[in-house]
């Protein structure tokens, strides 16, 4: 006969809740108790029944989550952390990508995830009418993307201070002549560009740098559209000394473009981008790291928290650091480089 809970229960000498919290990965379970439990389990040969455990919880299992663009980086690590602490726990992911207007509409019309999901994870910021529909499901919602938002757990950095850093290090260098790639046509109603571009015109103020809109172009973020602006900005009457893009995959374009130009950075023009992605490091660019898998893990936790302790108080807004890598896309502007 096969093993149940009960039996596990039994031999291991705890609780049957006990025993589900232990196997699922939920706290309050000490790692020594929970060895115990898994190594009665694995020689009882028992293992959780999914349509069991629903029935007697009232959940489905299931996580959902809405992202614009499934297949960038920055959205893909997200959601890749997000699933394995999910499926650690014993949930699945439900993925809706809405990425153009017309699907995002017609998801926020219909709501399909209604009594679909335990819980929602959406990756884009939604408009006041969409943040009531996500509010009305009745389950918790957590994001990694926009500021504080009612009803919503936050995990997110302070783009503000992470261009801030960016900016005053191209400024502390010597430069004057600060070009920026921006992602100006990013996700519906993405704060994150305009928080970063306001950061980049401060501390220009701050250093008492006038500020040329000659020196700004829209990177898309992506490679392709940081290679596009890269050549625009290139093209001005006074090109920049320095560069600040607003993502790596956009500065790696921006490093692209100066290859095809015959330039080189630091030589000719510094760069200097945002996000530490995986490649950064292979490039050797400046940038300034954010800890993205950490967001999507820490995001999952605090909804699989919710979910535990449904009374418990949300802890709002987890704002986690940001720092400044040093690599070799930045020095000081040459003597003879425009200023």
């Amino acid at each position: 006969m096969t093993a149940s809970i009960n039996d596990v229960a039994r031999e291991a000498g705890v609780s049957a809740s006990t025993v589900s919290r232990a196997l699922r990965g939920r706290p309050g379970v000490s790692d020594g108790v929970r060895d115990q439990i898994k190594a009665v389990a694995a020689r009882l040969g028992y293992t959780a029944s999914r349509s069991a455990s629903s029935l007697a919880s009232g959940r489905t299992c299931t996580i959902g989550v809405l992202v614009p663009y499934v297949g960038r980086w920055f959205f893909g690590t997200v959601l890749d952390s997000a699933e394995k602490v999910f499926s650690a726990a014993g949930y699945d992911v439900l993925l809706y990508n809405l990425g153009s207007p017309e699907t995002r509409k017609r998801f926020f019309t219909r709501l399909p995830i209604r009594k679909r999901v335990d819980a929602v994870l959406s990756l884009l910021i939604p408009d006041e009418e969409e943040s009531a529909a996500l509010r009305s499901l009745g389950v918790p919602l957590a994001t990694t993307v926009g500021g504080a938002r009612p009803g919503f757990t936050v995990v997110g950095i302070d783009d503000r201070a992470g261009t801030e850093i960016a900016v005053r290090h191209l400024v502390n260098l010597g430069h004057r002549r600060i070009g920026m790639i921006s992602g100006s046509s990013g996700p519906l109603h993405w704060t994150t560009p305009i928080e970063r571009r306001n950061a980049y015109l401060d501390v220009l103020a701050d250093a008492g740098i006038e500020h040329d809109p000659a020196l700004e172009a829209d990177g898309d973020y992506t490679v392709d559209g940081g290679e596009r602006a890269m050549t625009e900005l290139l093209a001005a009457s006074r090109p920049p000394t320095a560069v600040y893009a607003q993502s790596d995959e956009m500065a790696m374009g921006a490093l692209r473009a100066l290859r095809r130009h015959r330039l080189k950075a630091p030589d000719d023009v510094s760069v200097v981008g945002f996000d530490d992605h995986e490649l950064s490091d292979v490039v050797g660019l400046t940038t300034v790291a954010q800890p993205v898998a950490e967001q999507g893990a820490e995001a999952a936790r605090l909804l699989l928290c919710q979910l535990d302790e449904p009374e418990a108080e949300s802890p709002g807004h987890v704002q986690m650091p940001t720092r400044l890598v040093l690599r070799e896309t930045t020095a000081p502007p040459r003597p003879r480089g425009p200023q």
